[in-house]
């Protein structure tokens, strides 16, 4: 049967991930801090007070800001602070609660992407609202024998990290999960219904551990396999714990 392997968030769009060892998931809701932020790279439009989707271009992304995965970035729940690193330094931290905690978070990307900042770099933040890459707030899932498998093709490690996803399942044929769209997962307490496929941008180029744009994966999909799909995203409908090593029900 296949497994939860591993749980992610994002508390910080484009920063690095943070791994949980379990998630209450709510219907209709992202992984719970899952970007909850987001650093708008110039006037975006973004109104915090009426909070619409809006597409990552917007923001500091990995997409176009590639330098931005040296970074070892921590946020904690409890003090809204955010903690910024690079080679075990201390570059930055701040409440993001706080005018002047965000703005030392702000002072700080404003130098280091001085080469790629369009305008005013500045922490955006509203209430109930995700800086998802979907309008509707969803759960992304990547499968790990997948991943194995595209690694083997190509003759080189691919890590999973790349994907950004939320959820890694294990022991599930590779690329089976791009034919669940329309089904319902049942994994641990909570039920997640298959929504789409994942397109891939080139925020997978960078590898995760050099910052550097090593591997052209959509490329690579669509020579090989035709589309840029890699990955799935799923709807919550109904709430419950989830842990790692939980199993994954799949509907025959």
């Amino acid at each position: 049967m296949a497994q939860l392997a591993s749980i992610y968030r994002y508390p910080v769009k484009g920063l690095t991930p943070e791994r949980l060892s379990s998630a209450e998931l709510r219907a209709g809701e992202v992984i719970n801090g899952d970007r909850l932020y987001a650093v708008e790279n110039g006037p975006s439009g973004f109104d915090p007070a009426a909070p619409q989707w809006m597409p990552k271009a917007k923001f500091l992304c990995l997409m176009r800001n590639a330098r931005l995965a040296a970074l070892s970035a921590r946020y904690d729940d409890a003090s809204a602070t955010l903690t910024i690193e690079k080679n075990g330094e201390l570059l930055a931290a701040g409440d993001l609660k706080t005018p002047e905690g965000r703005r030392a978070i702000e002072n700080f990307f404003e130098t280091y992407m001085s080469g790629e900042k369009r305008g005013d770099l500045r922490i955006l933040q509203a209430a109930g609202h995700s800086f998802s890459d979907l309008a509707k707030k969803v759960v992304s899932i990547i499968n790990l024998d997948t991943v194995e498998d595209f690694s083997r093709a190509l003759g080189q490690a691919v890590h999973p990290l790349r994907f950004r996803a939320n959820l890694y399942l294990a022991d599930l044929p590779a690329w089976s999960e791009l034919d669940l769209i329309g089904k319902t997962l049942a994994i641990g307490g909570a039920r997640l219904k298959i929504l789409k496929c994942t397109e891939r941008c080139a925020a997978t180029e960078v590898n995760p551990d050099t910052a550097l744009r090593d591997i052209d994966i959509p490329e690579i999909l669509w020579k090989r396999r035709g589309n840029i799909d890699f990955g799935i995203y799923a709807e919550v409908i109904a709430g419950g714990r989830i842990a790692e090593s939980d199993p994954v029900e799949i509907p025959a």
